[in-house]
């Protein structure tokens, strides 16, 4: 068989399975479509604020993976459209005909146009990207928003020790965990008027327990938290 044609078969066969494993991976240890859907629901009441101002507003939604939150925001009438890098993840978009492609999202963004957006949104995507593509996910956040807009940022807790210590590693494309304070930091520097960090799935027996055990401390803080940050805006 000639090199050049064995060649093509193993990055066919590499690239077809590193797009099954990571959609297989996700299924199982992030949950179900329903499953993160569902929590998704916890922020449409920030939305739909946004909603009644901007009716049929556009939305981005930065590593949309399967697109739960596309879904959401075509059921709330709004205009949404998404990208991720994988393939496989994709495959869910596609096959429901929601509005998605395959894109380097903090590329995609720079492309946008100025004050174009009610919303952009990045659900477990910071913790893969460099600290300085980080940066520019946020300012060009900023300037893509129209004024009241918002930017949600949702990513793994490292104030969970189970998280911190084990949990987070378990992604081979995670690079870094990021603290709540930093990641509203960067918001609140580069010029977002309102931020807000909510801590998300955490275990209701910690806030009514008098007694806490070592199981509560390591794993029951919540696993996941998310930056909301508002863009500035008259009253």
């Amino acid at each position: 068989m000639p090199i050049i044609l064995t060649l093509s078969i193993k990055v066919f066969w590499v690239y077809y399975m590193l797009n099954e494993f990571y959609k297989s991976f996700e299924d199982r240890n992030r949950g179900s479509r329903n499953l993160i859907k569902d929590r998704l629901k916890q922020y449409l009441p920030f939305i739909e604020k946004l909603a009644q101002i901007y009716p049929h507003g556009k939305t981005f939604d930065l590593g949309c993976g399967r697109g739960e939150w596309l879904e959401l925001m075509i059921e709330m009438s709004l205009e949404p459209y998404g990208v991720d890098i994988d393939e496989g993840m994709l495959q869910d978009c596609y096959a429901l005909g929601l509005p998605a492609s395959k894109a380097d999202g903090v590329e995609y963004l720079k492309n946008l146009e100025s004050e174009s957006h009610i919303a952009i949104t990045a659900f477990h995507v910071v913790e893969h990207i460099s600290f300085d593509q980080l940066l520019d996910v946020v300012k060009e956040s900023l300037r893509i928003l129209k004024p009241g807009g918002l930017l949600i940022l949702e990513t793994p807790n490292p104030e969970n020790i189970k998280v911190a210590t084990s949990n987070f590693y378990l992604d081979p494309t995670h690079v870094r965990p990021i603290p709540s304070q930093l990641l509203s930091f960067v918001t609140e520097f580069y010029g977002f008027k309102r931020v807000k960090v909510l801590r998300l799935q955490e275990s209701k027996e910690i806030h009514h327990s008098n007694a806490i055990s070592i199981s509560q401390v390591i794993s029951g803080v919540s696993p996941d938290y998310s930056v909301v940050a508002q863009k500035d805006a008259s009253d």
